[in-house]
């Protein structure tokens, strides 16, 4: 029997380098057209939210939480998460979502974005929007655009344009 074995930490600088490169082989260069990255542009995640899963030295795993607006209400951004092809489905994915979830929620946020498949999202606490109740940057899949509440009625009037974090 194979035990996985990780370990999930908050993201430091010198986790840079690893993190692009896995940003790179699993999204690949249209990742900068999208949406969610069009959000983070320019706009440095918040280390204290940003965290990463490791195998010994070896990184596999990824998510950043970025400050962002909606409908000019403070909201966080969570993405992207990644994980190395060789370990998805092992739990280093989940891991990740569980603790970043749980530092917003400790750091006073109330709600979380992103643009994702809900089936894999839904079990975190992230809900579908009705469509087009956010908007985006760019075009999105209306049924990928999911938000987390933290705290009771976070979600209470929550519309408008997602924007950069000044």
């Amino acid at each position: 029997m194979k035990i996985d074995s990780f370990t999930v930490l908050v993201e430091h600088p010198a986790d840079d380098a690893a993190i692009e490169a896995l940003h790179e082989v699993s999204f690949g260069p249209g990742r900068f057209a999208r949406a969610a990255s069009l959000l983070r542009e320019g706009v440095p995640q918040d280390p204290a939210l940003s965290f990463v899963a490791k195998s010994g030295e070896r990184l596999i795993g990824s998510v950043r939480l970025t400050p962002i607006r909606i409908g000019g209400r403070p909201a966080i951004l969570l993405g992207p998460l990644v994980v190395e092809p060789d370990w998805k489905g092992r739990g280093a994915g989940k891991s990740l979502m569980r603790t970043a979830i749980a530092a917003a929620r400790e750091a006073g946020h109330a709600v979380i974005l992103l643009v994702g498949d809900e089936p894999y999202y839904g079990p975190f606490g992230f809900v579908r929007t009705a469509p087009y109740q956010i908007t985006l940057p760019a075009p999105a899949d209306p049924a990928r655009i999911l938000v987390c509440p933290l705290v009771d009625g976070a979600l209470d009037g929550l519309a408008g344009a997602a924007e950069r974090a000044a």
